[in-house]
């Protein structure tokens, strides 16, 4: 058997075992998500402002240049697994995971630190992103408990970012989507344990 058939067997077990499930994100028409939700679904378990196309340019932050010679040095293959829960810390210091909501790692990069710091920090709208960072981004789905694995992940730094849905135990009236995000270091060939969590 083949090194590269055995790297994809295991990669195999190992999905099926943990109930994540990693999934690229396709540009711009070019397909669907390999997903079995809806887009309505998908928008409303992730926060993708930041690649949203329906922001209103003249009141977002405009966009650095996209830097292709950066991304072009980014290694787009790797052995490495990032694993962990996702969730928010209520009020009362309970935690109130992020249950079946997508997760994506964004490679950090002068356009990537652009937004976490306008954006995540700072509160602020985006401009629409460059089509070229979707070649970038590695998605995964949490389960029912809020854990998530993603594998096969090249050694760097990235942007770990996700949603917890809360309601009346984070004090809203009605259920709305909280957007958590961190920094991470992802070394070669090593399993990365990480908790996605805020406090409100």
């Amino acid at each position: 058997m083949s090194k590269i058939l055995k790297t994809i067997l295991v990669g195999l077990m190992a999905l099926t075992l943990s109930g994540c499930v990693h999934q690229e994100l396709l540009l711009p028409g070019s397909g669907s998500l390999r997903s079995s939700a809806s887009s309505g679904e998908q928008n409303a378990t992730v926060d993708v402002s930041d690649l949203n196309t329906n922001v209103v340019e003249e009141q977002a932050v405009t966009r650095i240049p996209f830097p292709v010679s950066e991304y072009s040095r980014l290694p787009r293959s790797g052995t490495a697994t990032v694993k962990g829960s996702i969730y928010i810390l209520d009020a009362t210091g309970q935690k109130v995971y992020g249950r079946q909501t997508r997760l994506y790692l964004n490679p950090v990069t002068s356009y990537s630190r652009q937004w976490y710091q306008a954006s995540y920090l700072g509160g602020r709208k985006m401009a629409k992103a460059d089509p070229r960072l979707f070649n970038y981004l590695r998605f995964t789905t949490s389960d029912a408990s809020g854990h998530f694995a993603f594998y096969g992940v090249p050694a760097g730094r990235y942007y770990l970012i996700g949603v917890v849905r809360c309601g009346q135990a984070c004090g809203y009236d009605t259920p709305r989507n909280i957007r958590v995000a961190k920094e991470i270091d992802v070394p070669k060939d090593k399993t990365v344990q990480v908790d996605l969590s805020k406090s409100l």
